[in-house]
């Protein structure tokens, strides 16, 4: 079990760490873009604002559930770091419930439905639907959906998967 979640964690981190650097440089070269055809060129590039706006969302959708697998997400450990043993494997699954909830409900039922809700609805520059800007958020929720469940997983039976 360990090995078949290892591996799946594995290539998931990867895939969104590959994305996460793609769209940063994506949306480097965009900002650069922008600033060239804004001072050089004197006029500017409309497009490239609205672009950017959209990879930034896509890159905090991604870069969370990115976070969420490395556990390297910000938390407040104020009562979590207080207590030991039995107790802090009691707290650490009931937060990672929590987690794996909220994931499911509110980002993946709820940002499926919203992307639905928004498919007639169209950028104003560049057109797109806004359905495919709003689908990341079902997308990192399955995602975050995954990182949950092995660290569930892990705080369930102590085991490191790696």
């Amino acid at each position: 079990m360990e090995k078949a979640l290892g591996t799946i964690k594995k290539y998931m981190n990867k895939v969104l760490a590959i994305c996460c650097s793609a769209l940063l440089i994506f949306m480097t070269c965009l900002v650069l873009w922008q600033v060239f055809t804004r001072y050089i060129l004197g006029s500017p590039a409309a497009f490239t604002e609205e672009l950017v706006k959209y990879a930034l969302m896509w890159n905090g959708f991604i870069g969370a559930a990115y976070a969420f697998s490395t556990r390297d997400h910000m938390a407040l450990t104020l009562i979590k770091s207080k207590l030991k043993g039995t107790p802090y494997k009691v707290f650490s699954i009931i937060i990672d419930v929590l987690i794996l909830a909220l994931a499911f409900l509110v980002i993946t039922i709820g940002g499926f439905k919203l992307a639905v809700s928004a498919k007639a609805e169209f950028s104003a520059l560049l057109g797109i639907s806004r359905a495919l800007v709003y689908s990341i958020a079902p997308i990192s929720g399955i995602f975050i959906i995954i990182a949950q469940v092995i660290n569930i997983y892990e705080d369930i039976t102590g085991i490191k998967v790696e």
